[in-house]
């Protein structure tokens, strides 16, 4: 049985959305219990919840919102539903907690309250995006470290394999570094050492590296992990969004036209239409904040029901397959590679910038 943590308050929605969303999880997943945290009131509105064998609610008297800078979240809001949460995957009475609340303050709770695993410095957080041969690309980080060191986005490698191999199956995932060209020779300097580092753990059996990858990569599929600063990542990340609700804007947009785009809009409807859920980034929502010594996932703070059921199932998935326990296998298994004379990150002397 899978107990999974929820922030019911979290998000632009709140329990109008969250809730409904649990329920549409438990009927799909017989083994797994939900941890339903936030106001009671608000939560036993839904009374098929609030009985339900498998919910418990854990009260919790403040919420943080979308607009809180970190630091009242952290510091004055020690009662919110989103720490909560977070506090359940720490005591052990929850595998993983899921938020759709404000993403730094979730970042920054999720640190102060778990801690971050040995060997890693920085947490980074990692979503799938869409990609041309029917399955998706996981990208990292997404946001949560802009200004990036070469033994940061080493991390990031490891984590990102970690998680692609617990959660799809897949043992030996290939990675590919973003750039802005396949070369070796270009990129930035960080760029570049990172792609010392990964070359070096790839020739040792530690990664399945496959060297520099450009941005149309991504939604090729050329490899199965795509490494980045936070920056460049929560671009690419708003601009798959940005493509899918343009798509589903223009096949809704087709059927108000002339009759006869109409009757080639009915024609064509089908295969629109499969394209659009291929892209949908609601089948997609639920971003995991790697490198802690917990499993957290973060929800789009718009996500509608089916979106934040999607990040459940998402959590529910990374614990019942044993994700953290595979992220420090592969951090304990990596072998440290100098640059340049500087010890890299897994030795005794390395920096923890």
């Amino acid at each position: 049985m899978i107990t999974v943590a929820v922030d019911c308050m979290g998000g632009d929605h709140g329990p109008s959305t969250t809730l409904p969303a649990c329920q549409a999880f438990l009927a799909s997943y017989p083994d797994a219990r939900l941890m339903l945290v936030g106001r009671p009131d608000a939560i036993a509105a839904v009374s098929a919840l609030a009985s339900h064998p498998r919910c418990e609610i854990v009260p919790a008297s403040e919420v943080v919102t979308m607009d809180d800078p970190v630091e009242v979240a952290l510091r004055r809001k020690k009662d919110s539903s989103m720490r909560v949460a977070i506090q359940q995957v720490k005591d052990g009475r929850a595998q993983a907690a899921v938020s759709a609340g404000n993403t730094g303050a979730l970042m920054a709770i999720a640190r102060y309250v778990l801690k971050t695993l040995d060997g890693i410095d920085r947490p980074a957080i990692a979503t799938q995006m869409p990609n041309a041969r029917g399955g998706a690309t996981t990208v990292l980080d997404l946001g949560a470290n802009v200004d990036c060191t070469a033994e940061h986005l080493f991390q990031f490698a490891l984590m990102g394999s970690a998680l692609v191999a617990a959660t799809a199956g897949r043992p030996s995932p290939s990675v590919g570094l973003l750039n802005v060209g396949e070369e070796v020779i270009k990129g930035s300097e960080v760029i570049k050492k990172a792609g010392v580092l990964l070359r070096a753990a790839g020739d040792q059996g530690s990664l399945n590296f496959i060297g520099n990858v450009e941005g149309d990569d991504i939604f090729k599929g050329t490899a199965d992990i795509v490494v980045c600063d936070g920056f460049v990542g929560n671009v690419a990340l708003k601009a798959s969004e940005g493509l899918a609700s343009m798509i589903g804007g223009f096949i809704k947009d087709e059927f108000s036209r002339s009759f006869w785009r109409k009757m080639a809009a009915i024609v064509a409807y089908p295969v629109l239409t499969s394209f659009k859920r291929r892209v949908d980034h609601r089948r997609y929502n639920g971003a995991a904040l790697l490198g802690l010594q917990g499993l957290v996932f973060k929800s789009h703070g718009s996500a509608d029901a089916f979106a934040f059921e999607h990040a459940l199932a998402r959590a529910y998935d990374a614990a019942h397959r044993g994700m953290l326990q595979n992220v420090k296998e592969r951090i304990a298994h990596a072998q440290p590679h100098p640059i340049d004379g500087t010890p890299a990150v897994g030795t005794p002397d390395a920096s923890n910038a």
